[in-house]
């Protein structure tokens, strides 16, 4: 901040033209002074785009502003939005770094060359190759599992062994899922297509269109309400959504399947929340520096705590309430393949006439 006095004077001599000289160019010194800071402050942020809701991220996010000083300016929506938003900002875009909930939107962006490789020992020491992209333009920061949850006043776990399961006509108004516009749901199906094919999955779709009626929800929160009340016996969701569930509600009547574990299954569903740099981003270094913070254990360990997925870090423990990783076996379709996928699924999807 700074003041101008307005001074009225008239110009009797040298003397006095030297001395408001002089203070002239004190108030000048005084001035680059205070604005060269100001210049370098602004340097001491990022602006991120992210596809997560703001509640998971933003605590995360916080600490990495309180250990580095960096500010962070966050713009949180739809994921698709930030993709198709970023594309048509181009090298103008303010997004330094992009965050979101879902690998094959990570990979979409990565094909439209909005993402630059990253060279970083950090990254390759702490996250395996499975969880990042090739070049390691994108990299996974927690896992996530599409599971099934149920009420367990009402099914019985031996009731369900796959989520194929769901789509037969015992469980008609029984069950609740997302709605077709859901990336975790077009995910979800993209890895039944790779495992099992068209025929089975579209068989898979159409009965659990059938079987949930009315009981299809937009956010993942209202379906496990729904299974906590009764309301149905079973959901799809992802499995933290189940237990930040329990953790405000420990006595709701809800547990967790971990399907398709049976031989010759195809494992249980997995997707990677996950961050990319962009290509065009001034602040690289910083960038760097937040990519660090998120895949180290103690970013890791956050994201375990707070959020309740799975850690990527092979030294950091989930939380002891959740299913033991080492317990259970995964899809075998690799995450870079969700984005090739996708169009195709969101064709069957609509011939299906999800809701």
């Amino acid at each position: 901040m700074y003041i101008t006095h307005r001074r009225s004077y008239r110009a009797t001599g040298i003397a006095s033209h030297l001395k408001l000289l002089s203070i002239a160019a004190s108030c000048f010194l005084t001035f680059v002074g205070l604005a060269i800071p100001t210049i370098a402050s602004a340097a001491d942020k990022l602006t991120v785009y992210s596809g997560r809701a703001e509640r998971l991220i933003k605590p995360v996010l916080d600490a990495f502003t309180a250990k580095t000083g960096i500010q962070i300016e966050l713009l949180s929506s739809g994921t698709t939005e930030l993709v198709n938003r970023m594309k048509a900002e181009g090298d103008r875009s303010p997004a330094d770094v992009f965050i979101t909930n879902d690998a094959g939107s990570l990979e979409l962006a990565r094909t439209a060359g909005l993402f630059r490789p990253l060279n970083m020992r950090e990254v390759e020491r702490a996250i395996p190759p499975q969880y990042r992209a090739a070049d390691n333009s994108w990299v996974g920061l927690s896992g996530r599992f599409w599971i099934v949850v149920y009420n367990t006043t009402l099914v019985k776990p031996d009731q369900v062994k796959s989520l194929l399961d769901l789509a037969d006509p015992t469980w008609k108004d029984k069950i609740a899922i997302p709605n077709a516009g859901s990336e975790y749901l077009q995910a979800g199906v993209s890895v039944i297509r790779a495992s099992l094919g068209d025929d089975q999955t579209k068989k898979f779709l159409e009965g659990i269109r059938d079987n949930a009626g009315t009981q299809v929800y937009q956010k993942s929160s209202q379906i496990v309400d729904a299974v906590a009340k009764g309301q149905v016996g079973m959901g799809i969701v992802n499995h933290y959504y189940v237990y930040r569930h329990l953790a405000t509600q420990p006595t709701a009547p809800l547990a967790v399947l971990m399907p398709d574990q049976q031989e010759g299954g195809m494992g249980a569903i997995m997707n990677v929340a996950g961050i990319g740099i962009l290509k065009h981003t001034p602040r690289v270094e910083n960038a760097k520096l937040l990519v660090e913070f998120l895949v180290a254990q103690a970013g890791q360990k956050m994201f375990a705590d707070l959020d309740k997925e799975y850690p990527l870090h092979p030294e950091v423990k989930a939380d002891p309430a959740l299913v033991d990783r080492k317990s259970f076996r995964a899809a075998l379709v690799p995450l870079t393949k969700l984005a090739e996928l996708r169009e195709p699924t969101l064709l069957l999807i609509e011939q299906v006439g999800m809701r």
